[in-house]
């Protein structure tokens, strides 16, 4: 081979590793995040993980990937260790689907429909369909993502014809069969193939390159065995790279991966050594053919996983072995963390499934919000210490989602987001920031008990029916919020914007009482300034619902602006929207004073 060939296949080698990186991005964001969500909720029996895990590779084409999820899991506790096993058993025989994909460039046949079947054939009406609908889609869409699979896939298969078709001559040449002869020898050859996938950081793809050399027939059948073994030990690397700085159990995970194809290795290398120093294989000293190279791939990781399936609880033990219990210190810094909130970093290359845990995280974040406000109300109700810590403990975790889940998506706005995506996200954003008020106007709340208690100030009675009752309206703006922003409920959010206009009427109304309580000299000073900012309080916890759930609206309808909506609204142009006011204002109304007793 002169130096021109050397060229043509170095440039092949780069078109199949950039086809192969493209389509599995498009494959990946054309799933969304729905394969993930199946694979973090459907992994409660080990065989369910298997055929899931069977499932998901084979769909992202990257055993890799689906290992470096289930470690991101582990970490975040979102799967147990237990669980990760099958799922990492069945991402091993899933990846054998790219290499009998690739097999097709093998095929010899003067055969018309055998020849279509032939990448050279096919691939260029691919890359005409994925360029067209590359090009005509939006930033994020379905047709975008499909289009990216059809060019990564035809620019991969481009590749392989051009490296097939440079190291061709490969096989006439003494020296480089000389090397081959060298990675017959099982140590060289498992260990080559381990090192090459290793650095490429792909099972599938140091496959590719074999089967591409396969095509020149010059390697055997005694070359290709270890090599193909050693691949399953070098794609190790890329989970144990990934679970570095990860929980314990997420380096165990990425552990079992490595001793199940260590052990699943060592076990076939020597039974088929074995058997072909007994019985000899004469198979082995033909000529490999990329189908050949599929089949052997295949064989070999099912049975790996038909070998080591009963024993999944031995490869757990070893792996608790390997990797001893953390300190205490080490698991309580790790419970602040973002991981404890499902949001490992792991997961910012699947977006689709970072924005769900994002969501899931604010979820949260909304119920201790809402729990906070609820009883700050209750301590200012009749005063508990236990109470109010909780409400401060409350609050502070609220600081906590909100600075991580924000961090956490200022990290994701630089992958590329689907239409949806993105509109999650602005949602998220939104709420956070109010649901995180939310939680400090309760601290508010709190320190006005803290004052009563303290300078044993006691309000009237009236004026405590009265904000009773006001306190109801509350209770169901924050509850009717939450349930609309959890469940992503728009016909629930439409309920929230009249009862806010009730709020703001009976916050109005209480003023007015307050001040003629006070022009009686019924009411202190002293409680009557507590009662004013205990109303701004309550009237500003109802404005951040309002926020949550016009944003809700806005986003989900996409068709006018926030102001436009309530002015629309408001005016009296919307029946519905006065129908719910009525109905509610009829709801909450403040309890009536008898004559001459305001107080």
């Amino acid at each position: 081979m002169d130096i021109f060939g050397i060229l043509t296949m170095v440039g092949g080698l780069a078109m199949f590793l950039y086809g192969m990186s493209v389509m599995g991005e498009g494959l990946m964001r054309f799933s969304g995040s729905k394969l993930e969500r199946i694979l973090e909720k459907l992994t409660d029996k080990r065989i369910k993980g298997l055929i899931l895990g069977i499932a998901v590779t084979a769909a992202i084409q990257s055993s890799s990937a689906t290992t470096v999820m289930v470690v991101g899991f582990v970490n975040s506790g979102i799967m147990k260790l237990s669980q990760a096993v099958g799922v990492i058993m069945g991402a091993n025989i899933g990846t054998t689907v790219t290499s009998w994909i690739l097999s097709l460039a093998g095929i010899q046949s003067d055969n018309v429909l055998l020849r279509l079947l032939k990448p050279s054939a096919f691939a260029p009406v691919l890359a005409a369909a994925g360029i067209f609908m590359y090009m005509k889609g939006k930033d994020g869409s379905r047709s975008k993502n499909g289009g990216m699979i059809l060019l990564g896939f035809a620019v991969l298969m481009f590749g392989m014809e051009t490296m097939s078709g440079a190291v061709a001559p490969l096989s006439e040449s003494p020296a480089f069969v000389k090397i081959l002869t060298l990675f017959s020898n099982p140590l060289f050859g498992i260990a080559a193939g381990a090192v090459v996938t290793a650095v490429l950081q792909s099972s599938s793809a140091s496959v590719g390159i074999l089967q591409a050399l396969c095509i020149s027939g010059a390697i055997n059948y005694s070359t290709a065995i270890p090599i193909i073994m050693g691949q399953n030990i070098g794609t190790c690397v890329t989970a144990l790279l990934s679970s570095v700085g990860a929980c314990t159990n997420a380096k165990r995970a990425s552990y079992i991966h490595l001793y199940f194809n260590l052990i699943g290795t060592i076990v076939f290398a020597t039974l088929f050594y074995v058997v072909d120093h007994f019985v000899t294989l004469s198979f082995i000293s033909q000529p490999a053919t990329a189908a050949g190279i599929a089949l052997i791939h295949s064989a070999f990781n099912i049975c790996c996983t038909l070998m080591l399936f009963p024993f999944g609880n031995k490869l757990v033990d070893l792996a608790i072995r390997t990797v001893p219990d953390a300190k205490d210190s080490e698991i309580e810094f790790r419970a602040k963390g973002a991981s404890e909130m499902g949001l490992d970093e792991r997961f910012l290359d699947s977006p689709s499934f970072a924005i769900q845990r994002c969501k899931a995280a604010a979820n949260e974040m909304a119920e201790k919000a809402s729990e906070a406000f609820l009883l700050a109300m209750d301590v200012l109700k009749k005063y508990d210490k236990n109470t109010a810590d909780t409400v401060i403990r409350l609050e502070q975790e609220c600081d906590e989602f909100e600075d991580i889940i924000g961090t956490y998506l200022v990290r994701l706005s630089g992958r590329e987001l689907s239409r949806e995506d993105s509109q999650l996200m602005s949602l998220v954003l939104h709420a956070i920031n109010d649901y995180e008020r939310i939680s400090d106007h309760a601290i508010n709340v709190v320190e006005a008990a803290q004052e009563m208690q303290s300078k044993e100030i006691c309000m009237t009675p009236y004026g405590s029916l009265e904000l009773d009752s006001f306190g109801t309206a509350i209770k169901d703006i924050l509850n009717i919020t939450g349930e609309a922003f959890i469940s992503n409920d728009r016909s629930k959010a439409r309920q929230v914007e009249p009862l806010e206009e009730v709020v703001d009427n009976l916050n109005a109304e209480m003023r007015q009482r307050h001040i003629e309580r006070l022009r009686k000299g019924i009411c202190s000073m002293e409680a009557g300034l507590i009662l004013e900012d205990v109303l701004i309080y309550y009237e500003r916890v109802s404005d951040h619902c309002s926020n949550i759930a016009l944003c809700l609206i806005e986003i989900g309808e996409d068709s006018f602006g926030r102001h436009e909506y309530v002015s629309e609204r408001t005016r009296g142009s919307d029946p519905e929207f006065q129908n719910t006011y009525a109905r509610m204002r009829n709801r909450y109304t403040l309890p009536i004073a008898e004559e001459g007793r305001l107080g």
